[in-house]
């Protein structure tokens, strides 16, 4: 079974092994038979074509898995770019595996890969997220779950939610810098990098139409203060908020260190002139 890669939107990034694999196979599954059809026909595929999508991929894979048992191949396709990225796939992979059938990949585009090979932001780790929740109620806490990853973030989006997960972003990992690509390798292909305020700020009165991939950048790698002349710089800066409280303080200075809370503690004790135990119950 060959899992082949597919454009995301330029044509002529097919590549000549999937056009070559695409012809031989006795049978095509797609997730969007349509779209599928306008690619085939564009390289003159002749092979037979059946969908495969979210709701019918349990199903289809075993009609898919008996025509391998048989001895045919079959060829698995997307809507655009690589199965199984935010796409259908991985049971029809999962069940072929489990039948004893050889997978094969047959790579091409990806809109992940694209971005982040234009976006200018560290990749010797990322972390792609895919599609958030559509609800800020359920999208803010998955936020707050990444805010300390130092790794550049990827996530997909719609154009219609894509203002509120700007927003929801910028409130939890504040003013970063990142990349909005949309409709990469179309004609209208769109690129726009800077800060997090900024991008949302440029979208404002516009329409936003077609497929958006977001870089994010991780949180900053700059090494974190360890002696107390650090811990004291970081109690100036923290002190500049209203109402923070020594308990909160301790957290936030523990959390950005990865010093010994009982050490941070003492530390702001010194610098506060305070007594133990005496702010809102602290304790070491």
């Amino acid at each position: 079974m060959y899992v082949v890669a597919t454009p995301i939107g330029n044509l002529e990034d097919m590549t000549l092994r999937a056009i070559r694999i695409l012809k031989e196979v006795s049978l095509i599954a797609a997730e969007d038979t349509r779209r599928t059809k306008t690619l085939l026909n564009a390289y003159e595929i002749k092979t037979p074509l059946i969908s495969l999508y979210d709701q019918t991929e349990r199903s289809r894979s075993r009609l898919l898995i008996s025509r391998l048992e048989e001895g045919r191949d079959v060829a698995y396709v997307s809507d655009a770019g690589t199965p199984g990225i935010s796409d259908p796939g991985y049971i029809l992979v999962n069940r072929a595996y489990d039948a004893g059938v050889r997978v094969v990949p047959v790579p091409g585009a990806s809109a992940v890969i694209a971005a982040l090979s234009i976006a200018g932001l560290p990749m010797d780790r990322f972390v792609f997220v895919g599609f958030p929740p559509a609800r800020s109620s359920r999208r803010r806490p998955l936020l707050e779950s990444l805010k300390n990853e130092t790794g550049t973030l990827v996530f997909y989006e719609s154009p219609r939610r894509l203002p509120d997960l700007l927003r929801d972003v910028g409130d939890v990992f504040g003013n970063r810098e990142m990349v909005l690509t949309r409709e990469l390798t179309k004609m209208f292909e769109d690129v726009r990098r800077g800060p997090i305020r900024d991008i949302l700020a440029s979208l404002e009165g516009r329409e936003v139409k077609g497929e958006v991939t977001l870089i994010v950048a991780g949180k900053d790698k700059a090494a974190p203060p360890t002696s107390p002349e650090d811990i004291a710089s970081e109690v100036l800066e923290l002190q500049k908020e209203a109402g923070i409280s020594m308990k909160d303080m301790v957290g936030r200075i523990t959390d950005r260190t990865g010093l010994p809370r009982r050490q941070v503690y003492r530390e702001v004790l010194k610098l506060l002139g305070k007594s133990a135990g005496n702010d809102e119950g602290e304790n070491p």
